[in-house]
This record gives C-alpha cells, structure tokens and sequence, in this order.
C-alpha cells in the first residue's frame, strides 16, 4: 500500500500534517485506567452516560474543565471499539482486532469508570440509577449512550447468524461472518439492506456492496454474482452530488438497486430473504441469496425510550445547535442517541464535541451558549479496496467540505483516510478531547486559496 506521506503531497498536505503533529504533541501520554475504586463516589459534578466515542471524548474535555476527580463514566462494556474500520474489516482489508481496545485504555486518567449498565433516568432528581443498585447524583449530566441494534425486529434473526452466507459489519460478533461468506462465496446473489429506521453510519450498507463487488472482479467470480441492494430509502444518498457519482458507479458495475424494499425476514437454513415493498404494504418479495449482508432496524436504547429526556420517539431531545436539553438545561446529548437531525457518524461526534465543550462552559459560568453546530457529518464512501468518494455535508443536506479539490471523485488519497488517518486521529486525539472535526481545515485551506 502507498504510504500516506507520499500519497497526499504538496504544501498544503504538509501543513496538514504539521498541524497533526502539533495536536499528538498536545495529547499527553494515555495512562491505563484501573476501573472503578472502592471509594466511588455517589455525586460528579459532571456524569457521562456511556462510553462510546462521545461519552469518551467528552470525559477528556470535562476532565480538562473541572478535574478528573469530578467526572465519571458510567458504561458496563469491558472494550471499545471504533467502529467506523468494520466496513474494511467485513471486507478483509482490515483485522477486527486493530479495532479495539480495553475500555479501562480509553478512560482519562483519574476520571471514575462506573462499571455499570444506567437503568433509570431521573433528570428532575438530578440523579440516575444503575443495575447495580446505585443511584448516583450530577451536577451535569451528558448522555452518550449511543444507538441499539434490533436484529430481533427481523424473523429468523439474530440466530440467523449461526448459518453461513450471512453476515453484518454493524456488531462484532458478526462483522468477521461478511468476510466468511465473501471468500466463500461461488454463484449467485448477493445482496445488501439498508432497514426503514434510522441507522449510523448511513453509508455503511452500501460501502460494502461496493468492496464485494471489487472482491468478486479480484477473484474472477464477478461474472458469477448478481448483486443486488435493497433500501427502505427513496434515493441512493441524501446529498445529491454525492448520489450523482454514487448512481454512476452503480451503472458502470452492473448493480441492482431497488429502492422502498424492507428486509423483514430471513431463512437463514434455506438462504432466502423476504422483503416487504414500502410503497404497498403487505406485499413480499421472496429472493434466495448466496451471500447476505444484513444491516439490523436500529433505534434509541431502550432505557432512553421512556425517559423524561426523550422526545416522542426516544431520542435525548436536545437543540440542534447548542446539544443542551430542550426541558433540562443541565443535561446535555451527543451523537446517535440525540434527535440531532443529521447523519449518525463518528464524524459528527468529533464536531458536536467541541461544540458542546464551548456550550457546557458557559453554562457553567451562567452564560448564554454562542457556538453553533451546524450539523457537521462525513461519510467517506469506500468504493473499493483503494478508493473513497469522502461526503462532508451540513443539516441542509449541502456540502460542506473540508478540502480544496471535488470530493465526489473517487480518491486514493481520500481511501487511505479513512483507512490509516482517521483511525489514528481516533484513538490519539479525539479520544483524548483534541479533535472536534474538521473545521479548522476548510478555514486553513481557504484561506490559502485566497
């Protein structure tokens, strides 16, 4: 593989990476958290719910503004994983272990790790409850608790997944089953879903139809596949130049998509897939499959649903610009547990951190927040084992992009992104509260074009 440095270069790309360098120096050495002491606390002046790539990054910030000793984490996982790499992984260009690490790792040092699963959400007592028993109090609470897989919404899964030919990069038990019936695949169909719910990282159940595909022509079976994508969705993507570009690859490598199509059951002993048509409820579709790559119904976790922080639906009911409660002005939402309505990735927890870093202390000065989230997102669409279409776009669906060339074109450079860059922007400095977004870039390179 091409090595980055030479791969991106040019003055530009070499302030780019010096401002890399300049932020890892920033990042102080990640000390080995212990877990949870046998003097926690019942009382943090700041209290994060989870411990996915919000709760964490905004742990380190809150860290940085009231002191470890005053935050703590509640999550009951034992490893973090970042998720965005399972895409490569289900496509055999990446090993699932790279993705993880002990979340004892991931947690700021000094800062409380509360290993526990949260139960109940009491904002007006200021207090929540474990499945430990504990009721702990805040003084500020930031609900990070992510989004939850509902693979059990479709018949004949999760058990599904003990069969061959199936697999889904969105859990880690599964992500590594894609790639089993990717090289195992022979002749057929292989087909992708996309469900009727919302989902993180939108462009993931397509990114892997593409690297099948380039899998397929690599090992000589492409004559041999029929792939097919089957989308509850109208349309290929939501910005529209980025399903410009996406609808022309579709069309040069002979790929069926059918739109408002649900995948409802699975057969799994059989290899059959039943979809249901959106645009006529009650009639189904039958197609047997030699490879099926599942993408789950997703939604709100379970202890948010009927929480006073929930809106209708179930998700932390915040402001779109500020990431403060709508009711609970000391209780604060990020990524894709919030009704924030733009694309659930990393990405857009990387910029909402830092928006809601400013918003937090302000509040806590009794001050009026003024940075504004503009709903920042990226989705860099893997379309091959070495190329990637990166889509940055903002709430209004308009793109918002970070450099100074046409990001709808499939890149190298942007592929090699995604699958080195990011991954050690992730675990060096995002983790450690040193990276909201992109942000600073598009002011750096425009600035250099003017």
């Amino acid at each position: 593989m091409t090595p980055l440095a030479t791969a991106v270069s040019g003055p530009r790309a070499r302030l780019f990476a010096c401002f890399l360098r300049l932020g890892t120096q920033q990042a102080s050495p990640l000390q080995l958290h212990t877990g949870a002491s046998l003097a926690a606390k019942n009382h943090y002046e700041v209290l994060v719910l989870g411990g996915g790539s919000g709760g964490i990054t905004m742990a380190a910030r809150m860290k940085r503004r009231v002191g470890a000793d005053n935050v703590a984490v509640v999550e009951p996982s034992e490893r973090h994983f970042y998720q965005p790499i399972w895409t490569l992984v289900g496509a055999g260009a990446k090993q699932l272990s790279s993705s993880g690490r002990p979340t004892a790792s991931v947690i700021p040092s000094g800062v409380e790790w509360i290993k526990a699963r949260v139960v109940e959400l009491n904002p007006d007592k200021n207090c929540i409850h474990t499945d430990t028993g504990k009721e702990i109090s805040y003084k500020y609470l930031i609900i990070a608790l992510g989004i939850q897989l509902d693979y059990e919404k479709i018949k004949g899964l999760p058990e599904g997944f003990d069969h061959p030919k199936i697999g889904s990069n969105y859990s880690v038990k599964t992500v590594e089953k894609t790639w089993k019936a990717l090289q195992d695949f022979k002749e057929g169909n292989a087909i992708f879903t996309f469900p009727n719910t919302p989902v993180k990282c939108a462009g993931a159940p397509q990114k892997i139809m593409y690297l099948s595909e380039a899998y397929f022509r690599k090992t000589g079976k492409r004559s041999k596949a029929n792939i097919i994508f089957n989308t509850s969705l109208g349309t290929i993507f939501g910005v529209k130049k980025y399903a410009a570009a996406l609808q022309e690859i579709i069309q040069e490598r002979n790929l069926t998509v059918n739109y408002k199509q649900n995948l409802i059951e699975v057969r799994a002993d059989r290899q059959e897939a039943v979809f249901e048509n959106l645009d006529k409820p009650g009639e189904t579709q039958v197609i047997s499959y030699e490879m099926l790559h599942v993408t789950p119904p997703m939604s709100s976790p379970d202890v948010l649903k009927t929480s006073p922080v929930a809106d209708a639906v179930g998700w932390v009911d915040v402001d779109k610009e500020t990431l403060q409660h709508k009711k609970y002005p000391n209780v604060f939402g990020i990524g894709d547990c919030t009704n924030l309505p733009t694309s659930k990735t990393a990405a857009a927890v990387a910029a909402q951190s830092g928006i809601l870093d400013r918003t937090i202390s302000l509040i806590m000065k009794n001050k009026k927040p003024t940075k504004k989230y503009d709903g920042y997102t990226s989705c860099p669409l893997v379309t091959g084992y070495n190329r990637v279409i990166l889509a940055e776009f903002d709430y209004n669906a308009q793109p918002l992009e970070t450099f100074p060339f046409d990001q709808s074109r499939e890149r190298l450079t942007m592929y090699l992104m995604k699958a080195d860059l990011m991954p050690f922007l992730y675990w060096n400095m995002m983790l450690r509260g040193y990276w909201g977004g992109p942000a600073f870039l598009r002011k750096l390179f425009h600035l250099g074009m003017s």
